[in-house]
């Protein structure tokens, strides 16, 4: 069975929030480890998350952190970063976004059954109404197009460049659904 990993990228500034997303609570706990539990819920090994200069103290000691110090280069640094900390025997990796406190470790779940490089899905993205979202699985083979990534498209480049390679995977609306602002915070924690 292929070695699934994770990444949880948490290095952004968060400019519209006014203040740091990755705390903000959704459910009483922060955005971010809602983040790790799916991740480490669906059974990802390991699961490294980037963080900014500074340090995440309340991460689970189960994690492996990166720290991103210029994370203003845009979110491809911090996918580099996690990228070249996953271990040799990763056969995949599943990028997850520390502002979409909806996702769970069965939307995660739903990716690593639709990875089957043997029937040429070597790239799985939940959809929902037609539109693609997060958490992305990519498969070892773009681990090295990762690490060469720039900017802040993250890894959408890779998805239109290999497109005969994806497997759509119908989930929720959980999957298009990210914390920017104190306006999405409200929709996804009414209350807040």
């Amino acid at each position: 069975m292929t070695r699934v990993a994770g990444i949880v990228l948490a290095a952004g500034s968060a400019r519209r929030m006014g203040r740091d997303k990755r705390l903000e609570k959704v459910g009483g706990v922060p955005m971010v480890l809602l983040a790790v539990e799916a991740a480490l819920g669906a059974g990802l090994d390991p699961v490294v998350v980037v963080t900014g200069p500074e340090p995440l103290a309340l991460l689970p000691a189960t994690v492996a952190a990166v720290a991103n110090p210029a994370p203003e280069r845009g979110m491809a640094s911090s996918l580099a970063l996690g990228v070249a900390a996953l271990p040799e025997d990763a056969g995949a990796v599943v990028v997850l976004l520390a502002d979409m406190p909806r996702v769970a470790a069965a939307h995660v779940d739903a990716l690593t059954r639709a990875f089957d490089p043997a029937a040429g899905h070597e790239i799985a993205v939940p959809v929902h109404g037609g539109r693609r979202g997060n958490p992305v699985l990519l498969g070892r083979r773009f681990f090295a197009e990762m690490r060469g990534l720039t900017g802040d498209k993250g890894a959408r480049g890779l998805l239109v460049q290999h497109a005969a390679l994806v497997a759509e995977v119908e989930c929720d609306d959980a999957v298009l659904m990210d914390v920017d602002t104190p306006e999405d915070l409200k929709m996804v924690e009414p209350g807040s």
